[in-house]
């Protein structure tokens, strides 16, 4: 029998959230809105960046989020960005890493930090279609259905263990237009089970076995 890893709810208290971002933060705005009501069981306390100059971190300050920022170019070697984004993160001591739309790989140092803890999503039903072209790779291929996948991060590209996913039907439009009303849909339904997936884990917990995330009901 498989060995289970357990990570018991924080108490007392809201579970802590660092969120991680690359881009314009609309799962990031999802996260600051559900965490305003103290029975979502987290709270956000820090927003860290691969870059300057985005929405993601003006929807941080406008919350009141401390921020902090680390490019990948500004450092000798991938392995001392991945140091550096683990000490970042580690500072704030989160019981949950979301990385929301964060278009970088996570090293393993960071990964073995933060290992079992670190949330992801993606715009496909994982395992098929992997990678930065889950949309446009789906559509091409045929489906009739594809949708968003919540998982835990591990050391492949999105091979780490499924949390939850959601359906969203492919229509013949969506063809027409290379896909980007689908992958608009499907951010909706990504957004709504992120918070979903990010506050039952805040307040519940999980266990991994074989390769299966559990959270109590």
């Amino acid at each position: 029998m498989a060995s289970a890893k357990v990570f018991p709810p924080r108490t007392p208290g809201p579970a802590r959230l660092v969120v991680l971002v690359s881009g314009s933060g609309t799962n990031l705005q999802a996260l600051i809105d559900a965490a305003a009501d103290s029975a979502f069981g987290a709270e956000i306390i820090a927003v860290g960046a691969d870059r300057d100059g985005i929405a993601g971190l003006e929807r941080a300050e406008r919350a009141g989020l401390p921020a902090f920022v680390h490019r990948v170019k500004d450092f000798p070697a991938r392995a001392d960005w991945d140091r550096a984004l683990t000490e970042a993160v580690a500072e704030h001591r989160p019981d949950l890493v979301v990385t929301a739309g964060f278009m970088k790989i996570l090293g393993p140092e960071f990964i073995a930090a933060f290992a079992g803890r670190i949330v992801n999503t993606h715009p496909a039903l994982l395992p098929a279609f992997p990678g930065a072209h889950g949309v446009t790779d789906a559509l091409a291929y045929g489906v009739k259905v594809t949708g968003c996948t919540v998982h835990l991060v591990d050391a492949g590209v999105d091979t780490g263990p499924i949390i939850a996913q959601g359906v969203v039907e492919v229509t013949d439009a969506d063809h027409a237009d290379g896909g980007d009303a689908l992958h608009e849909r499907i951010k909706t339904v990504e957004r709504q089970l992120l918070v979903e997936v990010v506050g039952r884990l805040a307040r519940e917990g999980h266990r991994i076995e074989d390769r299966k995330v559990w959270i109590p009901a």
